[in-house]
């Protein structure tokens, strides 16, 4: 994936690594689209920035994915990059019935968004020279969180969905899947001062380097990823699922 020169429609670009993500790339010298719920957020991220713009965009919304993907075509026809970033993690209690409203729209914004997104802007992106989709999944995707279990069942299913596209459409768009570590942002509530999880303007620098990289990895692994992602080839699956349980 070349690092300048493209056009980069990153969604859930209001906040967190999202924001961290399009600012950095805008710097490097691309035309960044942010896309996501907020407004007056994705306006926050692009003030004082040309070669900015915003995109309101509801994922959950299946309907309006296909009339949103023409209209960023029609205004931006040299869009060659789509970054699926946009999540919600929520909290989940396992030991009685619940209401599973949290868990559908979860699975909706965090598994059928990216789907529905990609399907939209295929034939485009083919089109293109230079082209990627960058997944957003996470370390959770290896080993699962207990109490986000839909989260990490989602982030685990955009994993292998992205390995499935990548084999489909090598030679004609690069994929990449970017799974973070836990990182200092709004996604939960008291999560942008935890301690242990990466501070996030540390995260997206280190990022930003390995997509520097060349050939470009098909995995964007930070450090601080590293345990979770290898678990199960280094048999401390068991271990760090007990881990996180306890936090």
């Amino acid at each position: 994936m070349r690092t300048s020169g493209n056009t980069i429609l990153i969604t859930g670009g209001g906040s967190g690594i999202g924001r961290a993500l399009a600012q950095r790339w805008h710097d490097a010298g691309n035309i960044v689209i942010v896309a996501g719920r907020r407004r007056d957020a994705l306006d926050e991220t692009a003030v004082g920035r040309d070669n900015m713009h915003v995109a309101p965009f509801d994922a959950d919304d299946a309907a309006s994915v296909t009339a949103f993907a023409a209209s960023v075509v029609e205004r931006f026809p040299s869009l060659n990059i789509l970054v699926n970033n946009a999540g919600i993690m929520r909290f989940e209690d396992a030991t009685s019935a619940r209401d599973l409203d949290d868990a559908e729209a979860t699975i909706t914004t965090n598994l059928l968004g990216p789907i529905r997104l990609i399907d939209a802007l295929v034939d485009h992106l083919a089109a293109r020279p230079d082209s990627a989709i960058v997944n957003v999944t996470s370390g959770l995707a290896f080993v699962p969180l207990p109490s986000t279990r839909t989260y990490s069942a989602t982030k685990a299913a955009l994993h292998s969905y992205t390995q499935a596209l990548r084999q489909r459409l090598t030679g004609k768009v690069e994929v990449i899947e970017l799974a973070p570590p836990a990182v200092q942002t709004d996604l939960t509530p008291g999560q942008s001062t935890r301690a242990g999880y990466q501070p996030l303007d540390e995260f997206a620098d280190e990022v930003m380097d390995l997509f520097a990289e060349s050939p470009t990895p098909p995995e964007i692994l930070v450090r601080n990823v590293h345990p979770l992602r290898f678990a199960e080839r280094d048999g401390t699956v068991a271990e760090r699922l007990a881990f996180l349980d306890s936090r």
